[in-house]
């Protein structure tokens, strides 16, 4: 156990009861609830699930309902109760426990110490208090007897890999074994990816133990929404009473920034005919626990999905050379090493939220060797477009950031879908490029810029270019007021880079030994540019971002108006 803070000695000196149960969670080292994923709940975010329990079971449900926390802590969730012989709480560590007894927390509730994703779990997956005999008998009868019970809960958020579930991707830190419990192993077969989460295993228990708990429960909104949980949907079954969320930022310890549900659910795991978790409502409040207003959370089919609309090409046998950026390949075994018949481009597109969405919607000349993406051809790149610039035009906060991504509801005109081509063509994510002399795989590559909208000869370029298609593309199309002058302030731009030659240093970082240059390269070496000092005049972008800003606030509120996202 960790010292005492000085803030702490003070606290015990001066106003021992209520300032060590604002800091007991911090007697336990951090290191090892993040590992864990535990998190302690504030006294404050504790006093609005007690207004929110009163409200939806009635004042008297502390007198009414027994009540076990499973997952205890140091008993933050707990210190508003008034009832405490209807109360048992359990805890992993007996660190815990040693804290509530120091701290005189719910003195005369029933505490001890149970592993409640490991312990009097058989192997063919049921449960047997005989097996450990920790679980007290009064909580074993009432159990038994149906009586009703609310699990009370603040469950660890920690799973097995965050690989696919934060924003660095295939970078992301594996917490290894951390979900690998007993309960997992034996028990969870039918709710798919949720086996991974600690806390839908906790959910899994319930169901198994007490199938028709009255479940409040602080989390992530994962099991609510997200595509990954649909057999967690399927198996679960419970109707939703209300609940919040809030930032959480009202956390101590907890990294990102997203809201952590407190939802009350009436749970029936016996009952024959299911409960369809189709959208909820909830009140929003800040990390200082202040209301800011509501929010629908929806759970729809997988199939609405956006990341299942557009038709996936097939990949050739052609090898190409993978890609981990604009112009780097794909260092050791790669996912994706091929390309498809007509290809002109690889979308990397991953995850299907709002969170994800800013670091995985890329597009490349060549395949992103860690997949989770799509090829692009002539047909599909209108749709590709669209993709694109709907998932990068709403940016995340902490309260949108699992919104999914949905088909469109609304009529796609012609402008809209070019507005989305020129749009993403002049965004910093669009990172096709040309270069030759790649190196991967004990060979050496070239890749071919498909994507600028000009000739060579509209931007003075030294030679003629590669590939023709956008300019070719883009011959037959009306762009709109905003598309247009996007257009031309890159022009602009294009022409800007033509007019000098980099230095050494710059053509070699960038690539830049070819005239089909990629609109990434082209940027960055004209920061460079202006930066180095070396040139007459500053090459100015103003032009080109009122521009590009003017087309990026029309096409924001399209999002919501043709169905993309819901609000």
């Amino acid at each position: 156990m960790t010292a005492a803070t000085d803030s702490e000695a003070v606290c015990k000196t001066q106003m021992p009861q209520n300032c060590l149960l604002e800091h007991s969670d911090s007697l336990i080292p951090l290191n090892e609830r993040s590992f864990k994923g535990a998190y302690y709940t504030p006294l404050n975010v504790v006093d609005r699930a007690y207004d929110t329990l009163a409200e939806v079971l009635g004042k008297n449900w502390q007198k009414n309902y027994l009540v076990w926390d499973m997952c205890c802590g140091v008993g933050n969730l707990e210190v508003k109760h008034s009832n405490h012989r209807n109360l048992f709480m359990s805890t992993l560590d007996v660190a815990d426990i040693d804290v509530m007894r120091a701290t005189k927390t719910c003195v005369a509730a029933t505490r001890f110490q149970y592993d409640y994703l490991n312990d009097d779990i058989t192997d063919d997956g049921k449960i047997d208090y005989s097996l450990t005999n920790k679980v007290p008998p009064a909580l074993r009868d009432a159990i038994h007897a149906g009586k009703k019970i609310v699990v009370l809960i603040n469950p660890p958020y920690a799973e097995a890999t965050n690989a696919d579930n934060t924003a660095i991707g295939a970078g992301a830190k594996n917490k290894t074994g951390v979900a690998k419990t007993k309960l997992a192993a034996v028990a969870m077969s039918r709710y798919g990816k949720a086996s991974n989460e600690l806390f839908t295993q906790c959910l899994a228990r319930i169901a198994l133990e007490i199938p028709t708990a009255t479940i409040a429960i602080f989390s992530k909104l994962k099991y609510v929404n997200a595509p990954n949980f649909e057999k967690f949907r399927q198996a679960w079954n419970a109707e939703y009473l209300g609940g919040f969320v809030v930032h959480s930022k009202a956390f101590d310890g907890l990294k990102g920034n997203f809201p952590i549900g407190f939802l009350v659910w009436k749970t029936n795991q016996t009952a024959k005919k299911k409960k369809l978790i189709t959208e909820i409502s909830v009140e929003v409040f800040d990390k200082k626990t202040q209301p800011i207003g509501e929010k629908k959370f929806y759970h729809l089919p997988n199939e609405q999905f956006l990341n299942v609309w557009l038709k996936r090409p097939r990949a050739n046998k052609v090898e190409v050379i993978p890609l981990k950026n604009a112009l780097v390949a794909t260092i050791g075994n790669a996912r994706v090493s091929t390309w498809s018949n007509k290809a002109i481009a690889y979308m990397y597109c991953g995850v299907n939220d709002i969170q994800h969405a800013t670091q995985q919607t890329v597009l490349f000349s060549s395949p992103y060797g860690g997949g989770n993406g799509f090829y692009v051809n002539p047909d599909n790149l209108w749709q590709a477009a669209i993709i694109f610039a709907v998932r990068r035009l709403v940016k995340p906060t902490w309260l949108n950031d699992r919104d999914q991504f949905l088909q469109p509801t609304g009529e796609l005109t012609n402008e809209f879908k070019h507005d989305c081509l020129i749009w993403m063509l002049f965004n910093g994510s669009n990172l096709t490029a040309s270069a030759d002399d790649l190196e991967w795989n004990g060979a050496t590559w070239s890749i071919v810029n498909h994507f600028i909208p000009f000739t060579a000869t509209e931007v003075n370029a030294p030679m003629q270019f590669e590939s023709e298609f956008m300019v070719n593309y883009l011959q037959d199309k009306v762009q709109s007021t905003e598309a247009t002058a996007v257009l031309a302030e890159g022009k602009t731009l294009w022409q800007a880079y033509f007019a000098e030659v980099d230095n050494y240093t710059v053509r070699r970082e960038l690539k830049l030994n070819r005239a089909d240059v990629g609109w990434y390269q082209l940027r960055n070496a004209l920061k460079k540019r202006n930066d180095s000092g070396d040139y007459d005049a500053l090459v100015s972008f103003a032009a080109f971002e009122v521009a590009y800003k003017t087309l990026t606030e029309k096409l924001q509120p399209l999002v919501y108006e043709l169905g993309f996202l819901r609000r």
